[in-house]
């Protein structure tokens, strides 16, 4: 009993351990990891080397695999780039094993001292990594219980008998591959068995199936994730899928040369566990990586649908046009108008959540604000390169009115966004609004929204009679926000709505009102303009 609760409890760590790491590195390196995306769309050997690079920060490839699955969701990456990110990250997954046979586990308590030290004492940025460096102490302190655990079973009879004597590596592949499915961690069982090898529990023979069904069930992760997606995302976790099992089947068909190979290797159990983890990765590696193109539009043309893919950088923010200040600042518009639309986009689809809600698409807004804010950074960065040269009075002062129309056009995604939060609360806790309520808010939103569409048409041109349209409706906004709060008061005392429904629906409003008043700002702005 002592053991199994020791085993039992090392594997709760373990997992613990890692769910919390990745949680911890995905908020340190999210914005990194959305600059070097780029880099995966120009060649796919820089999206393996993204994968790779991303699966040893964050010490999952199941964490790396999701968050490439939710880009090209998103439609910021494509279908086909986001192949090389899932072929890196299986690569990158093996380090892991391969700390566990170089025994790191035995300095876990150390490990995690410092972390609690680091954590306690530090501030800011160190205090974060001091949190990463205690949840990778968690990790191998996990692993070093079932190593405690699994010692006691050199003497069980029957559990060596059953190691060493079942031969079907069938019965192996599934048990690996249950296992894996059921911790969405590969990293779990593989361990465990060099951890058996360390003790002279298991030979490679008997592990090296179990290891590759692991490869596969560590897919469900990836899979359970699609269901939340869009197309795009459903073909990343596919392609996955068939990447694991081609390889699983194609080492199933060698098995006994792989097995000679391993041993030829090395003579040390763990070792070679690890070396089947590598290698069994990097052949799926060398048979794809050469035909991810035409691999690609097959699977295209097994899940047919349609693939649009947002740029996640600037796209008419032109160098060469910084010579012309003139030149320059008209390209900041065309970006500035791109900027906009994508705010539209994340404000329709929050609004859209509000009635249906729906996670794939809670994800997608998530992922158009990054766009938003980066877009606004760039864009920032450009016109400041513009402020060093010549510039006349109006030039300047359109200059100073672009940077602004940047910044409001940042907040009106963020209050979208808001907005999709408090509808993903709503979805979460049953909530409904009344009839009454319901009608105000479609009112306030479709004077929002037209507010919004105007705002758009002046970020391209000056037009007087947009202006006043937009200060005029947004004069109506307030009116109306301030009567409907008002009246929700007068359900709530009546027992008309539910309680909890209260602080959604006047926060909603509330974020409309600010959007609207965001607009207004926008085209104050441009009344200021030179006519054109």
């Amino acid at each position: 009993m002592k053991e199994i609760l020791l085993f039992t409890t090392g594997v709760a760590l373990f997992l613990f351990g890692m769910l919390k790491l990745s949680s911890c590195m995905q908020a340190v390196f999210s914005s990194r990891f959305r600059d070097y995306i780029r880099f995966s769309v120009k060649k796919p050997l820089y999206g393996l080397a993204i994968g790779l690079l991303s699966t040893i920060l964050l010490q999952s490839s199941s964490a790396t695999t999701l968050l490439t699955i939710g880009f090209v969701s998103a439609g910021l990456i494509s279908f086909y780039h986001s192949l090389g990110i899932i072929l890196g990250a299986d690569i990158g997954t093996t380090l892991t094993i391969q700390l566990i046979v170089w025994k790191i586990t035995t300095i876990s308590p150390i490990i995690l001292f410092a972390g609690v030290m680091i954590y306690f004492f530090g501030k800011d940025r160190l205090k974060t990594i001091g949190e990463a460096i205690l949840y990778f102490g968690i990790i191998f302190y996990g692993l070093n219980l079932i190593t405690d655990a699994t010692a006691p079973l050199k003497e069980n009879e029957l559990f060596l008998h059953f190691f060493r004597e079942t031969k079907n590596p069938l019965i192996g592949l599934l048990i690996g591959l249950v296992f894996a499915a059921l911790v969405h961690a590969s990293a779990i069982p593989i361990g465990i068995l060099v951890i058996l090898g360390q003790q002279g529990l298991i030979t490679i023979d008997n592990a090296l199936p179990i290891l590759l069904g692991a490869n596969v069930g560590t897919t469900a992760t990836a899979l359970l994730g699609s269901m939340v997606s869009d197309i795009n995302g459903t073909r990343s976790a596919i392609a996955h899928l068939i990447f694991k099992c081609c390889g699983a089947l194609i080492c199933l068909a060698i098995l006994p040369f792989f097995v000679t190979f391993l041993k030829y290797l090395s003579s040390s159990i763990a070792q070679q566990v690890a070396f089947g983890h590598f290698f069994s990765n990097l052949l799926i590696v060398i048979i794809f990586a050469g035909f991810l193109k035409p691999f690609s539009n097959l699977v295209k043309k097994l899940i047919p649908g349609n693939e649009e893919t947002l740029a996640l950088w600037p796209e008419f923010l032109d160098q060469k046009s910084l010579q012309n200040p003139t030149e320059a600042l008209t390209c900041v518009k065309k970006e500035l108008g791109r900027e906009i639309m994508l705010a539209q986009k994340i404000l329709r689809e929050s609004l859209d959540l509000v009635t249906t809600f729906k996670e794939s698409k809670k994800q997608t807004i998530m992922y158009i604000g990054y766009i938003v804010k980066n877009l606004q950074t760039e864009i920032i960065k450009y016109l400041w390169n513009i402020s060093c040269g010549e510039l006349s009075q109006a030039l300047t002062k359109k200059l100073f009115a672009f940077s602004s129309f940047a910044s409001n056009i940042r907040r009106i995604g963020a209050h979208a966004a808001n907005i999709a939060a408090l509808a993903e609360l709503k979805y979460q806790h049953r909530t409904h609004f009344s009839e009454a309520g319901k009608e105000e808010l479609r009112d306030i939103t479709a004077l929002v929204m037209e507010n919004l569409a105007e705002a758009k048409s002046l970020v391209e041109h000056k037009d007087i009679i947009k202006i006043r349209n937009i200060i005029e409706r947004e004069r109506r906004v307030n009116i109306k926000i301030h009567n409907a709060i008002n009246r929700h008061l007068e359900r709530f005392y009546q027992k008309v709505c539910l309680a909890e429904a209260g602080p959604m629906f006047v926060d909603m409003v509330v974020n409309l009102e600010r959007i609207s008043d965001h607009c207004k700002i926008i085209a104050q702005l441009v009344d200021g303009f030179e006519d054109e």
